[in-house]
Formats: C-alpha cells, sequence, structure tokens
C-alpha cells in the first residue's frame, strides 16, 4: 500500500533548525528513515517537502482522489492554515498528522493544531521516530 508523507514548510533545512527542538539528522536523512521503516511496515512512501501552502493542498487534493493514506506534518501551517485543514478533510483514507517536536511543550501558540481535528490521530514529541509510530498506527488503521 502507498502512503503520502507530506513535510511543510522549512523541514528541508533541518540541517540549519535548532537540533534541541528538530534533532541533528537532515532533511534527506529524515527522508531515508522515513522510507525505511514504510518500506519495514509494508508500505510504499512517497515523501514530499513543500514551503507553499498551495502546493500542499494540492497534494492532499491528490491523495484525496486516489484515496490514499496521508502522514503530514504541516510544520508551521498547523497552527493557521485552514486551506490545508479543509483540504485535510477532504482526505477519507487514514491522516496521520506528525511533529518532530512536541508543540504542547513549546510555545503557546503552538498549542494549538487546525489539522488535529480533522486527522484520525496526532503524534509529536519522537523526533523521526514520531514517523514510524505514524506508520505503525496508519498500517493498525488500514489492516
Amino acid at each position: 500500500m502507498k502512503v503520502l508523507v507530506i513535510n511543510g514548510p522549512n523541514l528541508a533545512r533541518l540541517d540549519i533548525r535548532d537540533s534541541a527542538i528538530y534533532g541533528d539528522m537532515s532533511y534527506p536523512q529524515l527522508v531515508a528513515h522515513i522510507e525505511n521503516a514504510a518500506k519495514t511496515h509494508g508500505f510504499t512512501s512517497d515523501v514530499r517537502q513543500s514551503d507553499d501552502e498551495a502546493t500542499i493542498i494540492s497534494w492532499l487534493h491528490e491523495a484525496a482522489d486516489a484515496n490514499t493514506p496521508v502522514i503530514i506534518n504541516p510544520a508551521a501551517f498547523t497552527h493557521y492554515s485552514y486551506a490545508i485543514r479543509d483540504a485535510a478533510e477532504l482526505v477519507k483514507a487514514p491522516l496521520i498528522e506528525v511533529h518532530l517536536s512536541n508543540p504542547l511543550a513549546r510555545e503557546e501558540f503552538r498549542h494549538t493544531s487546525v489539522i488535529s481535528g480533522v486527522a484520525n490521530g496526532t503524534i509529536g514529541g519522537f523526533g523521526p521516530n514520531s514517523y514510524v509510530l505514524a506508520l505503525i498506527a496508519l498500517k493498525a488503521l488500514t489492516a
């Protein structure tokens, strides 16, 4: 089964972000980590990243049309993008929100997710393993 993994703004620049929050993997290392975990759990992964809201919306529409499960790290869009939220709601296959850090342990403005209400679940705070846990959950949801 195919899973679409969508990463939002600034994730392609993990190598220069605060490693105390985001860890010390580069984005290519994160992609490899996700792809390897997906194979382990019986998925074919399509991992994408964009800093552009419209592109992410288009990818969600694509997933909705193909009935493809989604793992999404909306990054900063988590807190205010109603457009991404509305596109995520169109996905009828399982959709899991992930975060490398724990948004609830950070600044107050990060405590609200407009995406969580339309996701099957949210996993955050486990670094790259947030994606692995999402794949495990996705496997259970699609069994």
